[in-house]
């Protein structure tokens, strides 16, 4: 038995779990939760006097290790936060903590992996395919932003790759996603539009303005005042992309429907550009919110048709697994798999 911390950092709050290990094969750990926490960043000069508070409230011995998600890049186990003015290292950390063993990796690295420890009941499955044991598994989730991965199996581990997919180039499928690139072009003053500027939380409010500036449907006023104060606010207090997605489920709101429907396409068509690269038969897994808080858009049958539509190659979509992962907390699932992981430690996984 041993104990660890896993934690996802991020600039707004931190989650702190602690988790106790019990080896079952050489191959194989379970583990289950101690204590876990949650606690405002910015309370606290640096991650450090949060653990030892985190441990400080109970009768612990210190952890063996520990594994810490960060909000942002991390590279050779070192990270400067964006949001908040923490600059972590792990052998600082190390020092600091007493902790034998501590390791950084980049959030979306840290999902990635954690789908290696999810159960069936934490997914929901779009596709069934034929999945193959010793295939790629492709990763995406859109969020804040959107994040793409693959993870590559080495003998019965797996190497996680973390990529910038996110910011490649909108494709655009049909008359009117060609009018939204052109009003995003126009909009940001750019040729170039990343997917992620469509495919996202930020992506969400974008169809909207776009479908709103175009009158494409009157706008209701329940909906446009909230996003309209949104747009004037200094400081963001109104989450538009939860408001618009509520009124569409609700299917209250002609023009957050539409807004919806060319969301779950577009995440469609960029879910079936990254399984095109990939050929992950492994299983392609969509992690993130926004996809398991609209799980019955993305099931409609409207994603997976997008996911396939890509001509003559088509058929070579059918037979990879889709799902969307249910479980909100995969990024410490994944912490607590990494700092079990053997062997040396990946710089890939910090990218």
């Amino acid at each position: 038995m041993m104990l660890l911390i896993a934690g996802d950092i991020g600039g707004t709050k931190t989650i702190l779990r602690l988790v106790e290990v019990t080896e079952v094969t050489q191959t194989e750990k379970s583990f289950k939760t101690v204590k876990e926490a949650q606690y405002v960043s910015a309370s606290f000069v640096d991650l450090v006097p949060m653990v030892k508070q985190f441990l400080a409230t109970g009768n612990y011995s210190t952890p063996q290790a520990a594994c810490f998600a960060i909000a942002g890049p991390v590279i050779n186990n070192t990270s400067n936060l964006t949001n908040i003015s923490w600059v972590l290292d792990s052998q600082r950390l190390s020092t600091e903590l007493g902790i034998k063993e501590v390791s950084l990796i980049n959030d979306f690295a840290a999902n990635s992996f954690g789908i290696l420890g999810l159960k069936d009941a934490d997914l929901h499955t779009l596709q069934t395919g034929v999945k193959q044991g010793n295939s790629p598994i492709g990763v995406i989730g859109a969020g804040t932003g959107l994040g793409e991965a693959f993870l590559v199996p080495q003998g019965q581990r797996y190497l996680v790759f973390p990529t910038e997919g996110g910011h490649t180039d909108f494709a655009p499928n049909n008359k009117l996603e060609i009018q939204l690139l052109e009003y995003l072009q126009d909009k940001l003053a750019t040729n170039h539009v990343s997917v992620e500027r469509v495919v996202s939380g930020q992506g969400i409010v974008a169809i909207y303005q776009f479908l709103r500036d175009s009158n494409f449907v009157q706008e209701s006023a329940t909906v446009g005042d909230k996003v309209r104060t949104w747009e004037k606010e200094t400081e963001k207090t109104i989450d538009p992309a939860a408001i618009i997605s509520q009124a569409a489920f609700k299917q209250s709101d002609r023009l957050c429907v539409k807004t919806m429907e060319m969301f779950v396409e577009a995440y469609g068509a960029e879910t079936g550009n990254l399984a095109l690269k990939l050929l992950p038969y492994g299983g392609i897994y969509i992690t993130g919110g926004i996809a398991a808080k609209n799980l019955l858009l993305m099931q409609d049958g409207r994603f997976i048709n997008a996911y396939k539509q890509k001509g003559r190659v088509s058929n070579l979509l059918d037979n990879i697994p889709v799902h969307i992962v249910l479980n909100p907390q995969v990024g410490l699932v994944g912490s607590v798999l990494y700092a079990l992981q053997s062997g040396k430690r990946e710089s890939n996984l910090n990218s």
